[in-house]
């Protein structure tokens, strides 16, 4: 933290701030009321780095979550640090919200770094290695070998290795190779024995090939680089082979596109992922043992600093353990779930229903994975394309999956004359190449394929149909969370709406052509869609629970909260003595329960099998009419609502300043919505998001059981403190979020088959 602390409002204990001293405005508390953005995300990377080391986990789960903390730690490089390093280049002196430089964020965020890279190492080496070894899953290395082993790992390269290599020397005749960003390589030093003279090289590993050799006893694994490097003499022949190590390399891959400026954006992105190859270097991952030499050539080549160096015990790209994780080895995995067709899409005989009929009746949520995709959204878009009274389909598409059933449904109804439209998101951050090729196929096929609004990225879930009926034209839409991608469905939590509420069809009409068209957006009826409207009506909806002071109550899940002003505001409602409860999976800056600025801000994260991707936001208080529609068997929410804030107010004590929540008159009726927004700048400021109203009745009920089940989760929840570190809630009642709604969801599908045989 920078700035003098020893006058921070924050730092002050309460006693010492005289009553007309006291901060006026959440603004007077200074910097020091936000927490960083960066180290915020790599305290959300420790939390899933937290996983991996938990023995209750399954052994190929823990792999599986240290697998997705490098990853996760390599877009990190990628984007957010190779952003500091260009502000640090340019010379700017823009300080964060929470006060720090540029360089005093690259500086908190190496040592942050250096010690979870530290501790994933420690992770796979001392834990999980051995106990995969016990469990006959055995990652060796090539040393450890016996003679047969070794030839039989010979024979391998001679076939399927060293066909693929090109080792690249570096002389004057020879330039330094270009190394591709994320590439695993080998930097080797060779001597000409005639000569004595010394060269330097590298090899890259292919990318293309298995990371882990595996052995024929269908036990042993050898990471791909030991096994070329043991067999450098045959790439430098007649040479002497001397040192070897094995480096990484990672590029700024952040797009620089002016997209106002492009007269053909899929060319522009076209030509921005070439350039992305070519981008700067920002970080050089090695091995402990490189020599001095090696590793200043490599520094000198790319242009980096001793800084930039982070090494690693472990192999390399940790991230490439998906080929462990994928082992057909059942006993080593959670245990399948498959995801229940929600009640009202049930047919007779478990017959597809006509879902347009279905939502002639009424709305339907669908929460997945614990909903099916496959037969509420997918099979909305299905029927769409092959029902013939379907005149038009529009969607937005910002990630889809590999097998794309949505790009297949869509060229579909428009083979079939349907008009059809989709809004292709080229700029979605890695899956841009993905993106132009099912932009290519959906115009192939008759599609009409737009690419969004110069400047914003399109973000929303949005998906309508237009039907003729025979009491004239109706539209029928689907609103929600997360992406239309089967694949991701299946591991993420997210929300979806289907409806076809008049208002809802004319927003999203008025939507589409405003992103297909030429034209002003419309004012909205019900939706609430950014960057035009979100951010001026999550601030009214703060200031209407603000208003009623210790009547108020809010309560918003969301996977990143960084905006200072809607921050602030939150500040402002807990100054008044609204009751927040906040659930946020990843980057918070709000710093809760410091008093006299965040009493009454409680701050939760829940890190577990699915990835926690909903966004909910509720404000006032639910009514007893809405509590009683809550599952059987599910605790209501005010016992919820009770245990929550006692473990809350234990969690941080009472070194924290926070007062205990009290019983209040009750404020506004509760009001539910669901979308695609997080309340990050981005979202709010920069694109095209879409926040649906949930009215009906029985859905709203479905949030708040949700809601409150994350709320109580005492199995895989962290909490927030006011100094700014999460802390691992204490397991009392051992509720499982996760394992509840799975077992909700069983109990609905039951009720339902119940009904059905009793009909």
């Amino acid at each position: 933290m920078t700035g003098d602390v020893s006058t921070s409002p924050i730092d002050a204990a309460p006693s010492a701030l005289a009553v007309d001293a006291r901060p006026r405005l959440a603004a007077d508390f200074g910097p020091e009321r936000f927490l960083n953005r960066e180290l915020s995300w790599l305290d959300f990377a420790a939390r899933v780095l937290d996983l991996a080391d938990e023995e209750k986990t399954p052994l190929l789960e823990r792999a599986k979550f240290l697998a997705i903390f490098s990853t996760g730690l390599d877009e990190f490089f990628q984007v957010r640090v190779a952003g500091l390093k260009d502000q640090h280049a340019a010379g700017l002196r823009a300080r964060s919200p929470d006060g720090r430089t540029v360089s005093e964020q690259l500086r908190a965020v190496r040592a942050r770094a250096t010690d979870l890279v530290d501790r994933a190492s420690r992770i796979f080496l001392e834990q999980l290695v051995p106990e995969l070894a016990a469990s006959s899953i055995r990652i060796v290395s090539y040393e450890e070998l016996d003679r047969s082993a070794k030839n039989e790992l010979r024979g391998t390269f001679d076939r399927e290795i060293f066909p693929v290599l090109t080792p690249l020397a570096v002389d004057p005749g020879h330039p330094f190779p270009y190394i591709s960003n994320l590439s695993l390589n080998l930097a080797v030093v060779v001597t000409d024995p005639v000569t004595g003279e010394r060269r330097f090289a590298r090899v890259k590993v292919p990318p293309l090939l298995p990371r882990f050799v595996g052995l024929g006893d269908g036990e042993r694994f050898v990471p791909l680089e030991q096994v070329i490097a043991a067999h450098l003499d045959h790439l430098f022949p007649e040479m002497a082979v001397g040192a070897f190590h094995v480096f990484r390399v990672t590029r700024n891959a952040d797009l620089d596109l002016d997209d106002g400026e492009a007269d053909d954006l899929l060319a522009a992105v076209e030509i921005e992922l070439r350039r992305r190859r070519f981008g700067r270097a920002v970080r050089l991952e090695v091995d402990p043992s490189i020599e001095r030499e090696v590793l200043e050539i490599l520094l000198s080549e790319l242009e980096l600093g001793p800084d930039d160096v982070y090494e690693s015990a472990a192999p390399l790209d940790l991230g490439q353990l998906w080929a462990i994780v994928g082992m057909d080895r059942p006993e080593l995995h959670e245990p399948p779930w498959t995801p229940t067709t929600q009640p009202r899409l049930i047919g007779p005989s478990d017959e597809p229903v006509d879902i347009f009929a279905v939502l002639r009746e009424r709305d339907v949520l669908v929460h997945h994975p614990y909903d099916s995709f496959a037969t509420s959204v997918e099979a909305f878009i299905s029927q769409a394309a092959s029902d013939p009274d379907v005149l038009a389909i529009k969607q937005t598409l910002y990630r889809t999956s590999g097998d794309a059933p949505f790009v297949s449904a869509l060229a579909r109804a428009a083979e079939a004359g349907k008009q059809v439209a989709a809004l292709v998101e080229l700029k979605a951050r890695f899956d841009e190449q993905r993106n132009i090729v099912w932009a290519r196929q959906l115009e192939q096929a008759g599609v009409h394929v737009v690419y969004g609004v110069v400047g914003l990225k399109t973000h929303s879930k949005t998906a309508l149909v237009v039907r003729r009926e025979d009491d004239g034209i109706r539209r029928y839409c689907h609103i929600g969370t997360g992406n239309y991608n089967s694949d991701t469905a299946r591991v993420y939590e997210d929300l979806g709406i289907l409806s076809c509420a008049p208002d809802l069809g004319a927003d999203l009409t008025d939507l589409f052509n405003h992103l297909t068209g030429f034209s002003r957006p419309a004012r909205s009826r019900a939706l609430v869609l950014a960057p035009d409207r979100f951010r001026p009506w999550i601030l009214e909806q703060i200031a209407a629970e603000t208003a009623v002071g210790r009547a108020g109550r809010i309560a918003i899940k969301v996977n990143g909260l960084t905006d200072p002003e809607v921050i602030d505001a939150l500040y402002e409602a807990s100054r008044a003595g609204v009751r927040i409860e906040l659930l946020v999976r990843s980057v918070c800056s709000l710093r809760p329960r410091v008093h006299g600025l965040s009493d009454h801000i409680t701050v939760r994260s829940l890190v577990g099998r699915f990835l926690e991707h909903s966004r909910i936001f509720r404000f006032g208080t639910p009514g007893p009419e809405l509590l009683a529609l809550t599952a059987d068997g599910t605790p209501h929410a005010s016992s919820h609502r009770s245990s929550h804030a006692s473990d809350a107010n234990s969690s941080v004590g009472s070194a924290d300043g926070a007062e205990p929540a009290t019983a209040s008159p009750a404020g506004r009726s509760a009001s539910y919505f669901i979308g695609s927004a997080d309340l990050m700048e981005r979202n709010l400021d920069r694109r095209i998001e879409a926040i649906v109203p949930v009215r009906d009745l029985e859905l709203c009920a479905r949030l708040e059981e949700a809601l409150e089940l994350d709320l109580a989760d005492d199995t895989h929840a962290w909490t927030l403190r006011s100094d700014g570190t999460w802390r691992r809630m204490q397991t009392v009642r051992g509720l499982n979020a996760q394992q509840r709604l799975q077992q909700l969801a069983l109990e609905r599908a039951r009720r339902r088959h119940s009904q059905e045989l009793v009909g």
